[in-house]
């Protein structure tokens, strides 16, 4: 039985990842910043999978926070053994022109997005090291493969994970620890449904037809891929198009993408 933590594990991606792991029998520990998701999270499993001997362990932590998520982890492996596996699907997305979003909401979103991920890793990677093997899967996103209108922070600190990652990733492969990211498309989530209202028209008219997949799917898709050791997961064809081609094709889709913005509004100069 391995034991999982995932950060971000009450709801949306992560509580499906969570609910995939628990069902092929691994021990499961959530991180989430609030204490009352969490434990409805954690009665859900043990609802599901509790009878059949699961093993599963909640802390509030705000990832954030190094101090803070270094020692959420440390009591969850305390609680179920070292960590074999992390997954760090923690993140909030908050759109709006660049000009209109105040600097600590685009500060906030490089510092959970970013950050979050990397004080997670560091504080599971010296126990990987040691042992010669683990796996690290990041919950990237699209939005980590191309720019998009109005959401200057979330494009930076998703481009940022995915550096990360592939830094990450040629490092800790020689020790037996295997680097992944996932870039979901739009999934249905709680923070979709929170973001939609904010996301400027814009936008909605560059990805808003792009289609939704659930968060199940999305979970099913990033465990497979991290099974199989693949380092860049790409659920569907249209993922994996930009994640493969997506630098070729960009002078191409760029004044498309121009077309449709400009198409939005009647001058450059009006706001949504």
């Amino acid at each position: 039985m391995a034991h999982v933590i995932i950060t971000g594990g009450s709801s949306g991606i992560g509580a499906a990842l969570a609910e995939a792991c628990a069902a092929r029998g691994d021990a499961v520990s959530l991180i989430a910043r609030s204490q009352s998701p969490l434990d409805d999270a954690r009665a859900r499993l043990n609802a599901l999978f509790g009878k059949s001997g699961g093993r599963f362990h909640a802390e509030a932590a705000d990832v954030g926070e190094a101090a803070a998520i270094a020692a959420a982890i440390g009591r969850c492996e305390a609680a179920l053994g070292p960590c074999e596996t992390l997954i760090c699907s923690a993140g909030i997305v908050a759109p709006g022109r660049f000009e209109d979003q105040p600097a600590d909401a685009f500060e906030n979103q490089i510092r959970t997005n970013l950050f979050g991920t990397v004080n997670a890793v560091r504080a599971v990677y010296p126990g990987m090291l040691a042992r010669r093997s683990g796996k690290i899967l990041m919950i990237g996103s699209g939005a980590g493969l191309i720019g998009i209108f109005g959401y200057t922070a979330y494009c930076a600190s998703k481009y940022a994970v995915a550096g990360f990652a592939e830094a990450l990733r040629a490092e800790a492969r020689p020790c037996g620890i295997t680097v992944s990211i996932c870039f979901p498309p739009d999934t249905e989530t709680p923070q979709l449904v929170a973001e939609r209202p904010m996301r400027p028209r814009e936008a909605e008219a560059t990805i808003g037809t792009a289609g939704l997949w659930s968060a199940p799917a999305v979970a099913r898709a990033a465990l497979a891929g991290l099974d199989r050791g693949r380092f860049a997961i790409y659920p569907g064809m249209q993922m994996k198009m930009l994640g493969m081609f997506g630098s070729v094709a960009m002078p191409f889709l760029r004044p498309w993408f121009d077309r449709r913005i400009a198409a939005t509004r009647p001058t450059f100069t009006e706001k949504s």
